[in-house]
């Protein structure tokens, strides 16, 4: 890994070569010039992590040196040397973008430490950077795969409406990506650099799900010993995700409903109420408007949701997709274990594209971890990718094809003769050629 780069700018050739030893002998790449002009001329040989300057320069001064590296080299921190006469010129140039500032006379180590504390921000801002570009891209458009008329319509809609804030309702089959979708959302708006905030309405306990979503106030319930904000007001300036929504108690639905109204929310037991500004993205998989018909769901907030409905299709009826998400999970699994698996055999791909897929695309990639964890050689086959025995779902369209049921059938021949092939061909009467292209494939 490379050093650091510094800069190190001032008139007096003196001090320059001081501070470039001295940075040198902490483990930094020093380059020192006596100019503004030749710092910029500097960065040619690449863009230094960290630029000292002095403010009273002839000719070009460090305010003027600071304008320019805003301007060619952004990410580089600027800390100006001034003395104390010149204090509120190096104030303006911290409103214009500078890191710090040190006042002259100065000593060494306030130097060092100087630096050290702007290399260690540009570290801090280049890793948050590179995890939001990995979270981005993981949870991006390309995280939602697919040719299929269905899903491009899907994505066609979906597009259209990340770069406004109107609250759109998610609606599909368990498994088929919502909070993907949710989340490719927010990251494509104009809320991306604000948090995204999921809320399972069914997972968290109906006694608690108000105090999780409201907060709560120091002493509002026993147990309640600190101020707590609640998901709501963490969710300010982002995206609130309230998924599984067709599950929320009646009795919060109308809080709820006055909450998307005002965009206001009032802690238990506090009496402050906190404006707030959040994008609302609902899913379900229930069919809300019967669950409105039932009286089990307000209707109100049922339209206040609906504004932009969007289905995400179930994988059967996609079945195109399966051999593309199959091999995008296989590539994703066999990353993770370290094993060299090229694809699918044709039975194998053949049983993925006709199998039924209750649980849908989570179902389809489980199923591919699954059958990474087993497999030996560098193909994945029928026996890795069916279900293990007693784990295939009892649902009616989950029936054998034609393939499975032969591969089934050698497979047992083929053990009650131990393995001999000549006397299987002849149970199965087929050619051992036959046989032998049976068991390859």
């Amino acid at each position: 890994m490379s050093s650091p780069r510094v800069l190190v700018v001032d008139n007096d050739p003196e001090h320059v070569d001081l501070l470039c030893a001295l940075f040198k002998r902490e483990g930094y790449d020093v380059q020192g010039v006596t100019s503004g002009r030749a710092a910029l001329e500097a960065l040619e040989a690449g863009e230094p992590v960290v630029v000292l300057t002095d403010l009273r320069m002839d000719g070009m001064d460090g305010l003027a040196l600071l304008r320019e590296l805003r301007q060619r080299a952004p990410a580089a921190r600027v800390i100006l040397m001034t003395a104390f006469g010149s204090l509120e010129t190096a104030i303006e140039a911290m409103r214009e973008g500078a890191f710090d500032y040190l006042t002259k006379p100065f000593k060494l180590d306030e130097a060092t430490l100087a630096v050290q504390r702007a290399v260690e921000d540009r570290a801090v801002r280049d890793e948050n950077r590179r995890l939001r570009s990995e979270v981005e891209r993981r949870f991006g458009w390309d995280s939602l795969l697919g040719r299929s008329r269905a899903m491009r319509a899907a994505l066609e809609v979906l597009r259209s409406v990340a770069g406004g804030d109107a609250t759109v309702l998610l609606l599909g089959e368990s498994g088929t990506g919502k909070e993907l979708a949710a989340r490719a959302i927010h990251y494509a708006g104009p809320r991306s650099r604000g948090p995204f905030v999921p809320v399972n309405c069914a997972a968290i306990p109906e006694a608690l799900l108000e105090a999780e979503l409201f907060g709560h106030e120091k002493g509002a319930f026993t147990g309640a010993d600190r101020r707590r904000p609640g998901l709501l007001e963490e969710a300010d300036a982002g995206t609130l995700f309230l998924d599984e929504v067709a599950d929320m108690p009646q009795a919060l639905q109308a809080k709820v409903l006055r909450v998307l109204q005002d965009k206001a929310v009032r802690a238990v037991g506090g009496r402050e109420v906190r404006q707030l500004d959040f994008r609302v993205i609902a899913a379900t998989n229930a069919d809300l408007a019967v669950r409105v018909r039932e009286g089990k769901f307000r209707e109100d907030l049922y339209y206040r949701l609906a504004v932009i409905p969007v289905r995400l299709p179930s994988l059967r009826e996609r079945p195109e997709d399966v051999p593309l998400l199959a091999q995008h999970f296989l590539a994703r699994a066999a990353a993770e274990a370290g094993k060299a698996i090229t694809g699918f055999d044709e039975a194998a791909m053949e049983w993925l594209t006709g199998h039924p897929w209750p649980g849908n695309v989570r179902e389809l990639e489980n199923t591919i971890a699954r059958a990474v964890a087993l497999v030996r050689g560098p193909t994945l086959g029928l026996r890795e990718v069916r279900p293990l025995a007693g784990l295939e779902p009892d649902v009616s369209r989950a029936r054998p094809t034609l393939a499975e049921l032969q591969a089934d059938y050698v497979e047992r021949v083929l053990q009650e003769t131990r393995g001999d092939r000549r006397l299987a061909a002849r149970i199965l009467g087929v050619s051992l050629r036959t046989l032998q292209r049976w068991v390859k494939r």
